[in-house]
């Protein structure tokens, strides 16, 4: 199945192969959407839980999304084309004290791919950068990720500043240590336990 063959390719970090093939099955007329989520996503959630697992490393992690990326390049024009633009806007950001990028840049490049317009801050970003960068850009989504039990509580503080603010940007949480509950717990609007999940529920949000 071709759907399938896009899925281990972007999977085994070929670059050449998953432009290719995917503009192939956009010739033979396969959705667009279906490309995206039943081969890019659904790779790199296989690719995120692999590592999880120990089956995978960051590097190899990052071959894929790099395969995923060259792959994106062909399918993002069918994704936005007939819509006159981004669908939304979304901040996202490794909250104040957390320097991990792996997972928030998965998240940001999926987005990106899924049509969305994303402002990725980086890592260590404070709740007034938070802040400031919504309300600049008119966000819908503010997407925080902590890979540390010690940087979590920052999530909380960037909520508390958004609606201090009067900012309507739903915040929405993710990384290694958070659960549902904790994500209820500081009020985010939803929780993502991986990046597939997290264009999941930014769809579900705008």
């Amino acid at each position: 199945m071709a759907i399938d063959e896009i899925r281990q390719v972007v999977l085994a970090g070929d670059e050449e192969a998953a432009p290719r093939l995917v503009a192939a099955e956009l010739e033979a007329g396969t959705d667009p959407q279906r490309i995206l989520d039943e081969a890019l996503i659904s790779a790199m959630d296989e690719a995120g839980a692999r590592m999880s697992s120990g089956e995978m490393f960051i590097p190899e992690v990052l071959v894929a999304a790099d395969a995923m990326k060259a792959a994106m390049d062909v399918l993002s024009p069918h994704l936005v084309g007939d819509g006159g633009g981004a669908r939304a806007t979304v901040v996202m950001g490794t909250v104040e004290g957390d320097v991990h990028d792996i997972g928030k840049s998965l998240v940001s490049l999926m987005l990106d791919g899924a049509g969305y317009r994303v402002i990725d801050l980086g890592v260590d970003v404070s709740a007034a950068a938070f802040v400031e960068t919504a309300r600049e850009n008119d966000a819908q989504v503010v997407g925080m990720s902590s890979l540390m039990v010690t940087t979590m509580p920052k999530m909380k503080v960037v909520i508390e500043a958004l609606n201090e603010a009067g900012l309507s940007a739903k915040p929405i949480v993710g990384g290694a240590p958070l659960t549902q509950s904790y994500a209820d717990e500081i009020g985010a609007a939803g929780y993502a336990p991986d990046a597939g999940g997290a264009v999941r529920l930014v769809k579900e949000l705008v």
